[in-house]
């Protein structure tokens, strides 16, 4: 294993190429410094290396069952190293993952308030509606500067992630933030001061209205977290804790009210003008396009680079298009995770898909998408179309929000504007409807295929020969899984189960050879000496041991169908990971062959393949 430990770290460049190394049952997962200086194409030819898988940030080698050998040699070597040698951090990065992870950094930390704020507002307009309050009243105030301050000193609060994700000190971009909107520039701006009035040491002035802005702060952050790091690089230690803030404020400041600010508005003015000519132009074919594909864009990540847009069109325009045209493809999920729910049999799943649609009302999906739907194909792709559909009428209507927040059944309400419930409030209510309606209906008629029936020409199973299911579930081809080195093989012949109940009992009779150290994967020997991996969950090493609770230990020996572990489902659901089960003939599989028995959905114990040790393998 040293000789191994050694050729990967030679071809991932290097011990000091490692920013962080850890290891789940079957690969190792690095995060690189500098990916480029990896020899993937040299990597993938040692033996001993089942597999190179390039993941987002994570460089994972695929070992199989010695890969804790191969780790301990690695971080042995690790330890004994004195120092390491700093390297680029994102070489391998394109531009757009770039901008989708800094996009991500800065509105994450404070989507949760800024959901609530835009929800309080939204329901304080349905109050007006409605006519339980009135606008002059010492509750509606209270209430409404509840909801709106954060989106009113929102330079602020994006001051201070901006600040965090950029590397500076927060609290320097806030003071930049928080001059954007303090009171005597404000005044300024109100009482009409232009740059013919007002110089910076003969420079001319040009104010503007930063409340609620988005681009101005951020570009202004940007550019006081890159000054920051150069002054401290020639500034002594002695005074660095006050001129650093001292310098970064005198320059940053009177530059983004010079330059920065004018310059990110008038960006800011043009993205927004841009989109509306865009909208008004397609506003039907927009809302099929948003209703049908948010939710693939949330799978993948890129919905952060629309929320930008979303926020700034709030801020130059006073509403946002855009975001009602994401309700039917949110309430398409809930309807198809619905559809599943009364189409069901299974107890379990008709309790998760009840829990999954819950949250998907509140504008949580992700239960629904991974748990449910994506699992079974047929109802995802019945939720896109039924938001395609429901989008083209909110697209028509020309509905609009005058809040932000997360798309949910609260959006309703955000919907509704100052003048009062209009058509495009109806006209919102009536897609979200057919969205529903539409992915239910298909769901509960034709989400289901057909379970296949076991042909009469396969050889009846032998408690020896078989491996039966550990779980209940659906059943699924290693290749459909978003894992390459599963759905490619290279682990070996196997199976895969999305798991309707939360115990792992043992397919055949066997000792347990490895357990790792989080709980979410072991090994069987059979007694012809083929491993058979049980991996819980797809990347669930992340979740470092929670949710799983082993009942056996290493060396143990178990019987066909004997307990081996609990673990949280919808736990691990909520966490956003897929908790389908993996089972592999991962070592000694070409010496085993393997014909699938089931299709479909399998209950714990019934026979899943015939196993034949004699014969060249064929994944099932």
């Amino acid at each position: 294993m040293e000789e191994l430990a050694n050729t990967v770290l030679s071809n991932i460049g290097g011990k000091d190429n490692i920013e962080s190394l850890v290891h789940c049952a079957t690969r190792l997962r690095f995060k690189l410094k500098n990916s480029n200086l990896a020899q993937t194409a040299e990597l993938k030819k040692t033996p001993g290396v089942l597999m190179v898988v390039e993941s987002g940030s994570q460089y994972q080698v695929v070992i199989g069952n010695d890969v804790a050998k191969v780790f301990a040699a690695i971080e042995k070597q690790r330890q004994q190293a004195e120092k390491s040698v700093d390297a680029s951090s994102s070489g391998s990065e394109t531009l757009f993952s770039r901008f989708i992870d800094v996009v991500s950094g800065i509105f994450t930390p404070f989507l949760g308030v800024m959901a609530a704020s835009g929800i309080l507002k939204g329901l304080l307009a349905l109050a007006l509606a409605c006519h339980w309050m009135t606008t002059d009243s010492g509750a509606y105030h209270v209430l409404y500067a509840a909801g709106d301050a954060l989106f009113f000193f929102l330079p602020i609060v994006l001051a201070y992630t901006a600040g965090q994700k950029f590397g500076g000190s927060p609290f320097i971009t806030m003071a930049i933030g928080a001059a954007l909107l303090h009171p005597t520039i404000r005044s300024l701006f109100a009482s009409g001061s232009t740059g013919a009035s007002l110089d910076f040491f003969g420079l001319p002035l040009t104010l503007l209205d930063y409340g609620s802005s988005v681009m101005p702060v951020i570009f202004a952050a940007w550019f006081s977290c890159l000054l920051e790091k150069r002054i401290q690089a020639h500034i002594p230690a002695a005074i660095r804790n006050l001129a650093t803030p001292l310098l970064c404020l005198a320059i940053t400041v009177p530059l983004t009210f010079l330059l920065i600010g004018p310059l990110a508005t008038q960006a800011s003015h043009g993205l927004a003008a841009g989109y509306q000519w865009l909208h008004a132009l397609f506003p039907v074919l927009a809302g099929a396009v948003m209703g049908s594909l948010w939710q693939v864009f949330v799978i993948f990540g890129l919905h952060w680079g629309f929320i930008p847009l979303m926020l700034n069109n709030l801020s130059v325009l006073g509403y946002d298009s855009m975001l009602p045209l994401l309700l039917p493809a949110v309430m398409g999920q809930v309807g198809a995770v619905l559809g599943v729910m009364l189409r069901s049999h299974d107890s379990k799943q008709r309790s998760l898909a009840a829990s999954a649609a819950t949250a998907g009302l509140f504008g949580i999906t992700e239960p629904a998408i991974y748990g449910i739907n994506l699992p079974a194909k047929r109802p995802f792709l019945f939720a896109c179309i039924g938001g395609a559909l429901g989008g083209m009428v909110v697209g028509y209507v020309q509905s609009k929000i005058y809040s932000m927040g997360l798309i949910s059944i609260f959006t309703f309400a955000q919907i509704i504007p100052p003048s009062g419930v209009d058509a495009s409030v109806w006209g919102s209510f009536i897609g979200t409807g057919i969205a529903c309606l539409f992915a239910l209906l298909a769901t509960f008629f034709f989400g289901q295929p057909a379970k296949e029936k076991i042909s009469p020409s396969r050889p009846a199973p032998s408690e020896q020969d078989t491996i039966r299911s550990p779980v209940s579930g659906n059943i699924r081809q290693l290749s459909s899984l978003h894992d390459p080195a599963f759905a490619s093989g290279a682990l070996g012949a196997g199976i895969a189960i999305y798991p309707t109940t939360a115990s792992l009992h043992a397919p055949c009779a066997g000792v347990v050879s490895g357990v790792q150290p989080t709980g979410h994967a072991l090994t069987l020997r059979t007694e012809d000496g083929v491993e058979i991996l049980m991996h819980v969950g797809i990347n669930t090493v992340h979740l470092k041991g929670q949710h799983f609770h082993l009942l056996i230990e290493q060396g143990q020996s178990v019987t066909a169908g004997q307990l081996l572990m609990h673990f949280d489902l919808e736990a691990i659901l909520a966490a956003g990971y897929d908790p389908t089960v993996l089972l592999t003939l991962c070592q000694g599989a070409d010496k085993a062959s393997t014909q699938l028995l089931q299709a479909g959905s399998v209950q714990t114990g019934d026979p899943l393949f015939l196993f034949h040790p004699n014969h060249p393998a064929t994944q099932a």
